[in-house]
């Protein structure tokens, strides 16, 4: 359950959907029908319903209950109220009372928080329920939780007050200088408006003490069916999931006395606004300029044109601020701009800098040089259609995907075709109005978004700094004259640079496949090639399009001293920011807008290894980049004093942050203080010789016959075949021995507390671990995941249930195999200061449990539930076989373990995980970490 403010605590949240960039037409057209694909209805009391058949996940529904009311809708005495009252729904309704909804859901495999959730926004609420669709029960069930949230909470007294902990809990979460100044700035930015005083959160004194009635009041007022809609997609029979909807929410009734569902905004006053605001734990300068608009619609087909220019738009200015960043000396530590949707009834183009620490003034003109410079000469014609060819390829990909598309994506589309009435005509109409509008449209049109956009009215500027740089910020007459002197510069258009040379300077000398082997099992066929490269290659049909690759060989950093630690662990960032083969950064960038390919480079403590995507028509694009990495990396040595430059600037005030701060010690004691494992810092900066980074990653991929490829998607290998041999077959071997170095770095022994004081904020954070040596095996690791699962369980009902003293105990854990198995097993969790030594007893209560008696059957049943419908999903992937694979072989593990997933889970049971927690949770070895605010 969670809370979306729309906005983020310091910037707006831009939004990716064309919704965010559309125009209403003068002439109101006639709207894009709804994706013939769903069944929609409305019944006789307006309960509206989307239904849609989707296989993708086979086996799987998704169900959105969404009611259009939100924190906007609150009285002063309920503020806070209607997130309060999406809480409530899972505590109590009267088919399930108190806690068995979340209990029958777990039992059926459904994990609460990830798979069961629900969100509060101004605007609405919303539920979302994912389940098994081949349980006839389960699916009526499913239907019977929606029809309970929808009106039948049962709003229990008691249940209300336990749950006011909690959400005190969650809001105790979000303290801290974020919204210390939010507060401060939230009512300038929504110009005072009923939204500025409606945070979904609430206020301290409602959440303490409203009365049940008043929560009563707020849900029969507005959870009614004519603000309510059911949207399911996935496996199911459309015409029998229609008329269980019309049985089940048929008879829900309106209330007699009808509250209006007012409609609110944020006015648009034709000032200016500006303000500043500091904070001792802030840890960067940020300037923003907004200037707002009202709320461009997408409904129509013109609607939709406009939409895509705003995106064209946005996608090319994007590409000038980015090159910017990649300039020897760039101006700031970020930048960027665009127009975005800002909240609901307003739009807003938003010029956004973080400024290198005493230099606002060169950050924010830098920043406005480039917005000036597009509203006065535009944007160039090979700009534009690198931008097109980019948009076309992405709704290509999607077009092609069609019937592998991810349920969650529909179900979204469709919400907010209910909320905001934004179109949603699937993509096979999206496609094609793509293909009729990109080739009509024309620089010029851009110069009138600019005009419309990018003007001095209805602009707001927000500054927010740390404290002690107060006295040093500029008034508003000082940042306008800034301003203005950028507009009076007599400034030069953009000059588009782009390389004709190929990516690669010499053709590839081919290599062989001498060796072929094909494993039935795994559906694996595993490749040799006469330079000793390896590659396994799984043919999936999980994505019509998509192509995961990874290359990997041991080494690392690890093979390297103390000395040139920092220039082996940054060799990869090196060299990335340099561009490849022929091409810088900035010419690479515009080389691939129009192909679907993607190569990063990645220099681990144990691996040097190299990844990628693309789609088939794109694979040799991505093959040569490949080769590239290997044979032909770059060095900048101004760009590298750039980035040295910007990443010291963002560590400037590292230091004020609590989060950031306990981090770091944290940090430090898991690894007993090794630079190696230490976070990001000026001295590791100082440490980097870039000459001697570029020699280190020379070595590491010198030898490719150490590295064993990974090709998981959509190809046929016989296609894939003579490309491998050209560009993989044709890197360079010299067949030296690979290995890496145990270093010996690992959690310390025997049992540490330690209390970190920093910040002001009434909240704590805990951070508990367990570690040591792990009998690494298959069976262990499903026994030590079910263990997890289990305490993960308990802590819910016990700190957030039972004692409503935390909002998500979280509980974790990772093994590593080689170069000596051991494991971590974590928990930790958000609370009042006053309660930390209380729930920490309590947590180590239950950890004892574990170790005297054992989890309750039922636990053990909730994972095994969770487990079987989670794997079985995970194997129509290609990401998690990517992973799975990957891991493996770095692990050095046996691939055939998912064999055994099955039996190993028969395995676990209450009495093996009590043996487990006395060996890994014995308190041997254990570290307590604890965030409080300074005494």
């Amino acid at each position: 359950m969670n809370i979306n403010f729309r906005i983020t605590s310091l910037t707006i949240l831009v939004c990716t959907s064309l919704a965010s960039f559309a125009q209403t037409s003068s002439r109101q057209p006639k709207a894009l029908s709804l994706d013939p694909a769903v069944r929609t209805g409305k019944l006789s009391n307006g309960f509206t319903y989307h239904i849609r058949h989707n296989e993708e996940p086979k086996n799987r529904v998704i169900f959105y209950l969404a009611t259009k009311a939100g924190s906007i809708l609150e009285t002063d005495e309920q503020r806070g109220l209607a997130h309060f009252m999406e809480h409530m729904s899972f505590n109590g309704t009267a088919h399930f009372p108190k806690n068995e909804l979340v209990d029958y859901l777990q039992k059926s495999g459904v994990k609460f928080g990830a798979d069961l959730n629900a969100y509060t926004s101004f605007d609405e609420t919303v539920y979302q329920l994912p389940l098994p669709s081949d349980q006839p029960a389960l699916l009526q069930g499913g239907l019977q939780i929606m029809r309970d949230w929808a009106h039948e909470a049962i709003l229990d007294t008691l249940e209300i007050n336990k749950e006011r902990g909690v959400i005190l809990e969650e809001k105790r979460l979000g303290k801290g200088a974020g919204q210390r100044m939010r507060d401060v700035y939230f009512p300038l930015l929504l110009n005072h408006s009923r939204y500025a005083e409606r945070l979904p959160i609430g206020v301290d004194t409602v959440l303490n003490h409203f009365r049940p009635a008043v929560l009563k009041d707020f849900y029969q007022d507005w959870y009614r069916p004519d603000l309510q809609a059911l949207i399911v997609v996935g496996d199911v029979n459309v015409d029998e999931m229609e008329k269980s909807i019309k049985a089940k929410f048929g008879d829900l009734k309106n209330p007699v006395k009808e509250k209006v569902r007012t409609i609110y905004s944020v006015p648009l006053t034709g000032r200016n606004q500006f303000i500043t605001v500091t904070d001792p734990e802030n840890k960067s300068t940020f300037a923003e300029v907004l200037i707002k608009h009202r709320e461009e619609k997408l409904s129509s087909a013109a609607d939709y044109r406009n939409s895509i220019i705003r995106s064209l738009f946005n996608d090319m200015l994007s590409a000038r601020y980015e090159e910017i960043l990649r300039q020897s000396a760039p101006p700031y530590i970020n930048g960027g701009g665009g127009i975005s949707n800002f909240l609901n009834s307003l739009d807003v183009y938003s010029a956004v800098v973080t400024a290198r620490p005493g230099e606002l003034e060169q950050g924010l003109k830098a920043l406005w040089r480039e917005t000036i410079r597009v509203k006065r000469f535009g944007f160039t014609a090979p700009e534009l259609e690198r931008a097109k060819k980019g948009y076309l390829n992405v709704m290509e990909f999607n077009f092609k995907e069609q019937g592998k598309i991810a349920s969650n994506r529909y179900v979204n589309e469709y919400l907010q075709y209910f909320l905001k009435g934004v179109a949603a005509p699937g993509i096979a109409e999206e496609y094609r109005l793509t293909q009729s509008y990109l080739p009509t449209i024309s620089v010029k049109e851009f110069d009138a978004i600019s005009k419309e956009y990018i003007r001095s009215v209805d602009r707001d500027i927000l500054i927010t700094a740390p404290e002690k740089e107060k006295a040093a910020l500029p008034d508003r007459l000082t940042v306008e004259k800034w301003l203005a002197q950028v507009e009076a510069e007599s400034l030069q258009p953009y000059k588009d640079e782009v390389s004709s040379l190929p990516l690669l300077s010499h053709v590839p000398v081919a290599g062989k496949i001498v060796k072929e082997e094909n494993d039935e099992t795994l559906q694996i066929t595993m490749l040799t090639l006469s330079n000793g490269v390896k590659v396994l290659l799984k043919p999936t049909d999980f994505q019509n399009e998509q192509i995961m690759f990874n290359g990997s060989a041991p080494g690392g950093s690890s093979l390297y001293s103390d000395a040139d630690f920092a220039s082996a662990a940054f060799a990869s960032a090196v060299t990335s920011i340099a561009g490849v083969g022929n091409y810088n950064a900035t010419e690479l960038r515009k080389y691939l807008s129009d192909k679907q390919a993607g190569v990063g480079v990645q220099i681990s403590e144990h691996y040097q290894s190299i990844s990628g995507g693309t789609v088939m028509k794109d694979m040799e694009t991505a093959m040569q980049l490949v080769y590239a990495n290997f044979t032909a990396p770059r060095i900048d040595k101004a760009l590298f004093e750039g980035f040295v430059s910007r990443n010291k600037a963002n560590l400037a005030n590292r230091a004020n942050d609590p989060n950031s701060v306990f981090s770091d010690s944290v940090n430090a004691v898991w690894n007993q203080g090794s630079m190696r494992r230490a976070g990001l810092s000026v001295k590791m900066l100082d440490q980097i010789n870039p000459e001697r980074s570029l020699e280190i990653y020379k070595e590491l991929f010198s030898d490719a016959s150490n590295f064993t490829f990974i090709f998981i998607g959509s190809f046929k290998i016989d296609e894939l075949k003579p490309l491998l041999e050209k560009y993989l077959g044709g890197l360079p071997a010299t067949h030296q021995e690979a290995h890496y170095k145990d270093l010996g770095i690992h959690p310390p022994e025997g049992r540490i507390e330690k209390a970190i004081y920093k910040g002001t904020a009434a909240k704590a954070t805990v951070n508990l671990a367990f570690s040591g040596r792990f009998d690494y095996s298959a069976a262990e690791k499903v026994q030590l995941d079910a263990l997890k699962e289990v305490l993960q369980i308990r802590l819910i009902e016990r700190l957030r249930e039972d004692e409503s003293g935390v909002y998500s105990p979280g509980v974790g854990q990772s093994v590593t195999k080689d170069p000596d198995a051991r494991y971590m097993f974590t928990i930790s969790f958000g609370c009042a200061p006053q309660n930390v030594d209380k729930l920490i007893a309590s947590v180590l209560d239950e950890v004892n449990k574990l170790k005297v008696s054992g989890p309750p059957q039922v636990n053990v049943d909730k994972y095994k539930a969770e487990y079987r419908r989670t794997h079985e999903t995970e194997l129509k992937s290609n990401l998690w076989w990517f992973d799975y694979l990957v891991t493996g072989l770095q692990n050095q593990a046996d691939l055939h373990e998912l064999n055994s997933y099955e039996r190993d889970l028969e395995q676990v049971s209450p009495a093996s995980l009590k043996v487990l927690a006395g060996k890994y949770l014995s308190g041997e070895n254990f570290i307590r970490m604890v965030l409080l605010p300074e005494k």
